[in-house]
């Protein structure tokens, strides 16, 4: 497995599978909460023309949905994403689609709310590179394992667990939680989910180790 230290490796990395594909792709920025698979993500498509930005966590549940199948307390959990609709999205950007000529649309997520935003994201059939991020782009059960198939290549982001935890405390308390609330989700939920993740990662293509 490829290990890629840079951003700029990772653009690089990208342009020659578009270029190798000869048409569109559709390529994973996977790992654990707060690993930076975000900020890597959007830095990516910033340096990749026609490229956009597909994020995992526009398929979250809305948070009604979640109170009514109790998992509210657990939100991003694997079951706690409408994951059908992630993987039909997936599909209908697949090369055979993407030049019929119709722009797909998904949904996108705002932190403030913790809410999907319908319709938030469109990708134009023009446009030959997809970038997505999401935890569980390579998790093997659950439904997940439909995911990996669809993507060209996944990208693995790694980073220090103290790193990382420090990074999901701080963006919890961005977006409204208290310290302690911060640190509790961030050391429970999260990371019982990161767990998971960091299972998956010997499925990835490359590895991004940016320090």
């Amino acid at each position: 497995m490829t290990t890629l230290r840079s951003l700029g490796a990772v653009a690089e990395a990208v342009a020659e599978l578009s270029a190798d594909a000869g048409g569109r792709v559709v390529v994973g920025i996977a790992g654990s909460p707060g690993a930076g698979k975000s900020t890597i993500a959007a830095g990516l498509v910033a340096r990749l023309p026609g490229a956009v930005l597909l994020p995992m966590d526009g398929f979250h549940l809305p948070q009604s949905r979640l109170v009514e199948l109790g998992r509210r307390d657990r939100m991003g959990a694997p079951d706690t994403f409408d994951l059908d609709a992630y993987v039909a999205t997936l599909a209908a950007l697949r090369p055979a689609f993407a030049n019929s000529g119709v722009a797909v649309a998904a949904p996108g997520f705002d932190r403030a709310t913790e809410e999907p935003v319908p319709a938030a994201v469109t990708v134009p059939p023009e446009f030959p590179i997809v970038v997505t991020e999401g935890n569980y782009l390579l998790l093997g059960d659950g439904g997940w394992e439909r995911v990996a198939p669809l993507l060209d290549a996944v990208f693995f982001v790694t980073v220090d667990r103290d790193i990382r935890l420090s990074r999901l405390i701080a963006r919890h308390e961005e977006f409204g939680k208290s310290p302690a609330d911060a640190a509790a989700w961030a050391t429970g939920p999260d990371e019982r989910n990161a767990v998971l993740v960091e299972a998956s990662a010997p499925a990835a293509t490359h590895t991004i180790a940016l320090g």
